[in-house]
């Protein structure tokens, strides 16, 4: 398990004794479904997230895909249906992601600083082509109905949905040459270019499979919502994926990182946010636990390093 996982675990039974204590509906299944449910957007994204930090690098521009591809699985589904719909938001994913990766190696710009701004773009884009408004209206399709509010073996499908994409990542880092090469890359990219692995060619796939999982996560949001969302949904988004994944033990510096801890980080905050809620706590204090986690996570990861801490002495 690694001490990061059980530390995890100890961490989740004690908010869990915390919460059910204070309010008995915690425990009961409608709530636990809610919070299945609640952490299955996010945790695609935070899925995804783990895999480009492991590289070595971050994108922030998850949430603005997830809107944007909201937005056109709607609008598209009007006019031509649930699958073609989930098609073109599946495509306008691969493209952003695409163009992630394109600007960070081809115009060689830092991955914060790029995805940074397609952050912004592809809000605006959003915005654009929905007029800043809900569009299309997805409630009554038995295929978007079944995604928010269907069940397989009584367990949601929104939950299945997570689960795929959770193992599939896991496998991919864990049991395959390419797995070992993202950890390598994130390592040490100086070392594993003269190994031989083309870094380039692996940012652009592991860049647009991120788009393609982040348009999947907005696809989710338009079946929940019954509408595509150009913001509302999917802002915010990406904040949860860093911090579920550096909560989770991906190292911000690369090379290290477990799509089990990462899921297990995804339940804590999840639980967290149900249990603020359950409790009638401020829900503006949610983004200040949020915010808080983050930061202890990197500090936690800092200090187990064992490098001089920036500004202190040796």
């Amino acid at each position: 398990m690694g001490v990061q996982n059980v530390s995890l675990l100890i961490a989740i039974a004690f908010v869990v004794l915390v919460i059910g204590s204070q309010n008995p509906l915690f425990f009961t299944v409608p709530n636990l479904k809610v919070i299945g449910t609640a952490i299955a957007i996010s945790g695609l994204l935070a899925v995804v997230q783990t895999l480009v930090i492991i590289m070595g690098a971050l994108d922030i521009s998850v949430g603005s895909i997830a809107g944007l591809a909201s937005v056109t699985s709607a609008m598209i589904f009007t006019s031509a249906g649930p699958f073609i719909g989930v098609v073109g938001a599946v495509g306008i994913g691969l493209l952003c992601g695409l163009l992630n990766g394109c600007i960070i190696v081809f115009g060689r710009v830092n991955p914060v600083i790029a995805t940074l701004a397609t952050l912004a773009a592809y809000k605006g884009i959003a915005q654009l082509i929905s007029d800043g408004r809900a569009q299309g209206y997805t409630g009554a399709d038995p295929f978007f109905v079944f995604l928010a509010r269907g069940s397989v073996l009584g367990i949601p499908t929104l939950i299945w949905i997570l689960v795929v994409i959770a193992l599939g990542v896991h496998v991919l880092l864990r049991y395959t040459t390419m797995g070992r090469n993202i950890y390598a890359v994130g390592g040490n990219d100086v070392a594993s270019r003269l190994a031989g692995i083309n870094i380039n060619r692996y940012i652009l796939g592991i860049y647009m499979m991120t788009g393609a999982v982040a348009a999947l996560a907005g696809i989710l949001i338009t079946a929940r919502t019954g509408s595509g969302q150009p913001v509302s949904g999917s802002e915010g988004l990406e904040l949860e994926a860093i911090t579920a994944a550096a909560l989770g033990g991906a190292a911000l510096k690369g090379g290290k990182g477990t799509i089990a801890g990462t899921i297990l980080a995804v339940i804590l905050l999840g639980i967290l946010t149900n249990g603020m809620t359950l409790l009638g706590v401020n829900s503006f204090w949610q983004n200040v636990a949020k915010g808080g986690l983050l930061v202890l996570a990197v500090v936690l990861q800092q200090l187990r390093s064992g490098e001089r801490r920036i500004g202190l002495p040796g």
